[in-house]
This record gives C-alpha cells, structure tokens and sequence, in this order.
C-alpha cells in the first residue's frame, strides 16, 4: 500500500532528481568543452521543497544543507533510486579505452550500474578545480554532521589509497526515511548482529527485590528525564551523555526480562548483542562487529543489551604476548566506545567480578539480581501457570515456595514441563508429582539434590 507519506516523497525526490541531473549535465559539458546555458553549476537553483509536504523536504530542511551538501547527498542516493542517471560516468576515454580516471566510481560485487565515490563527488562540485576540490573536503570530515549524525560517509578505500577512492555511503536508515518516509527495524544479520528483545508480560509481572526494582526505577528515570536535565538544566556540558547499567547475579533472575520491560514501559525498542557474532579470535575483527551495532544505533534512543557480557567485556590480561596487547586494546576500545554511546547499555552478567574494573567505575548502576526469596517465589508461583490448567487438590504452592529455592527462570522451566506432561496425558490438571519432577530436573541441572 503506497501511503501518503510516500506519495509525497516520490514528488520532492523527482523535483530534485531533474535538478541534480541539470548539475550533472552541466558539469560534464564544461568538463568537456561542450556548448553549455551555464558557466557554473552553482548557478543552477535546487528546488524549493516544502517541509511539512514530504520527510525528504523535512530533512533538507531540518539540516539546512548548503548547495555543495545536497548535490553530495543527492549524488549517493541516486544509485538506490534512479541509478541510471549515473550511467554517463561509465563512458569510456577513447586514447585509453578505460573508464575516465577524474569521475571516480567503483563497480558494486552483484550491481551492474555506476557506485559513486568521494572523488565523483569532488569532479561533480568542482571538475578539474584544484582549489575548489580541496575546499569541499570538509564535507567529509569526522566532525561534519553528516559524520557526526551517520548520514554520509566515504568507506572502504584501500590501504595507502587515496581517502577519495572509496565509496559514498548512505546509512540504510537514512535511505527509509527519505523515500519511504519511516526508518525500518533492522534485520539480524552479519552486518547488524543483534536482536530485537520482546515479552508479552507486562511491568506489574516483575517480580524484583523491593532494593533491586528501585534501582531499575532509575534507569526509568532517566529515559524519562535524561533530555531534560542534560539540555534544559544545562548540566550536558559536564556530564557524559547516556547511562550505562552492569545486571548481575544468578541464572534466571530477571536481568533480561527487565530490560525487555523498561524498554516496552518507555517505548523504547531493546537490542540484545549476539556475541557469538561480535566476538573474533582475529585482531581488529572484534572492534568492527560491534562499531556495526553502534552505528546503526546512534541517535535511535535504542537500549543495547549485552547479555554474559563478560566474554567482551571481561578483565584485561598481563601482557605476555602481542595478542594481549591486542586484546588489552580491545577492551580499551569497547570501554570507550560504549562510554560515547548517548542512549542506554545495559551489561548483564552472572559475576560483578568477572567483569573489568574501568567499565563498572564508569557505570551510572550497578544492580544486583538476587535469588528471589520465599515471599517472590511465591509470587511467581502463582502467577506461573495456565489459568486453563487448574492445580490439583494436593498442591501447596506456599509449601513449595518454602522448600525449593529457585530462581525466576527456573520456576517457568518447571511449569513447561509439568504442563506439557499434563498434556501428554490428555489432561488439563496440574499433577504434585509432574511440578517435583521438574523441579528435580532443575535441581540436577544446577548440581543440587535438593
């Protein structure tokens, strides 16, 4: 279904296409000496689009982009919408029978058209003008905000390359909001190696620590009112943007759940990192899996959730050997990349001690996730079960709260299992017998006997 939203965007994007190939007609007349109605491509006006009539011409608007900016902008995005308007740049020089040098390009792996580099981006703003190329470099710098706000960069020149050869890249999120008009969810993949975390329950199914709860409370508190106290309140200037938080204790507690809850109870979409993914045995390799994540997540207020964190995060070695220096910069790196993070991470581990001491001075909580006691057993308990599957008459859920001390996770363990048994029997009622069977079988998988 074709929506309004898109309508909109279709009619700013040809507005701005008929200009950019005006630009890029031009310049490749006056590259060539060609009978040309301009002497400057800057004299070609761009379209005046309404900001409130497509997200297109919300986002030109909102960032104000001065001419140069949205011709380069304008130039990556045409290979994802009109690609062939490019295709002039794959004309060949007739005393060399290649590719013209000064219109840069690469060739895409499965892509058949023209990928326009930083240099087509130079040669399309200044043709053969040493001055003007070098004055329009800026646009590619870190601290510009097309760097800054993971809009636009150049990636994947070759070692000792000229920084130029590599291609303009659009983010993928910028490409869904200028066409479609809304950013898609990413999928888990190589390139995005994390998943977004759901739950059906609900915060009052929370069953916390009165202590543990307050803490989580906090973090609450501060997607609710981080904005505010960093930028209305002015303390953004002496206080690092984001809040970190270290989850520890036991198996089955509750650490994930909670994070899934805070991020349902504020609206907030919650990705847990697959380490399996992130982590590499080869140097350097760790570094780029996770920048991936953090690319993708900044200036989305996503909540990034590592879980057994301690295989990334773990302490620093003695150094031996140049692979713990490597690994020693690796969590170097890690720290503080997780530290500029400006949203929310969230640690998980079984053992505070397991992970390195400079990310936990640098966390804003650290909050512990007890075995819940008798009175939460209970809790869980009774909210466990199917309201379908009645228990039978010689059930004591206090009594069993009293006896067996297990953890959150553990306890839903015992009732898919005493529920499905149920089921095999062709029967709707809970057995005594099936719930101790499963709680034996949780035991022994812990190494207790009772």
């Amino acid at each position: 279904m074709v929506t309004g939203i898109a309508i909109g965007n279709a009619t700013a994007l040809k507005s701005e296409l008929d200009w950019f190939f005006k630009l890029l007609d031009t310049r490749i007349k006056l590259h060539f000496g060609h009978e040309c109605t301009y002497s400057d491509i800057f004299e070609i006006t761009p379209p005046e689009l309404d900001p409130s009539g497509s997200m297109y011409g919300h986002f030109i608007n909102h960032y104000d982009l001065t001419f140069a900016e949205r011709a380069v902008f304008v130039l990556s995005l045409v290979p994802h919408i009109k690609p062939h308007l490019l295709d002039v740049f794959l004309s060949t020089d007739a005393a060399s029978s290649r590719r013209f040098t000064e219109f840069g390009g690469r060739n895409g792996t499965a892509y058949q058209g023209f990928l326009p580099t930083g240099e087509t981006a130079l040669f399309l703003l200044a043709g053969d003008d040493v001055e003007k190329r070098l004055s329009f470099q800026y646009l590619f710098d870190a601290d510009h905000f097309f760097a800054q706000h993971n809009i636009l960069r150049i990636e994947g020149a070759g070692e000792n390359e000229p920084e130029m050869s590599g291609l303009l890249t659009l983010s993928r999120d910028i490409i869904d909001l200028v066409t479609t008009g809304k950013m898609r969810r990413p999928a888990f993949s190589a390139d995005f190696p994390a998943r977004r975390l759901e739950t059906g329950l609900d915060w009052d199914d929370l069953v916390l620590d009165p202590y543990t709860l307050s803490q989580v409370l906090e973090i609450k508190a501060w997607i609710e009112h981080g904005d505010e106290l960093l930028n209305d309140l002015g303390l953004g200037r002496k206080l690092k943007p984001g809040y970190r938080a270290l989850f520890y204790g036991p198996p089955g507690t509750g650490k994930t759940l909670t994070a899934s809850l805070i991020g349902k109870v504020t609206g907030r979409d919650v990705y847990r990192i697959d380490l399996s993914m992130v982590v590499s045995k080869y140097i350097g390799e760790t570094e780029k899996n996770l920048e991936k994540v953090f690319q993708r997540a900044e200036h989305k207020d996503w909540i990034l959730f590592f879980d057994e964190a301690d295989a990334l995060f773990g302490k620093r070695t003695n150094i031996n050997d140049a692979h713990d220096r490597f690994a020693n910069q690796e969590i170097s790196y890690l720290l503080q990349r997780v530290e500029d993070y400006a949203g929310v991470v969230i640690l998980a581990s079984n053992m505070r001690s397991n992970l390195d001491e400079a990310f936990t001075r640098r966390f804003q909580s650290i909050i512990h996730f007890p075995m819940p006691r008798q009175n939460d057993r209970l809790r869980l308990w009774n909210n466990a079960f199917s309201e379908k599957t009645p228990l039978e008459a010689g059930v004591d859920l206090r009594k069993i709260a009293a006896e067996y001390e297990l953890s959150g996770g553990a306890i839903m363990n015992v009732v898919r299992y005493a529920t499905l048994m149920t089921l095999k029997k062709k029967s709707r009622v809970i057995s005594l017998d099936d719930i101790l069977e499963g709680i034996r079988k949780e035991l022994q998988k812990e190494g207790r006997t009772s």
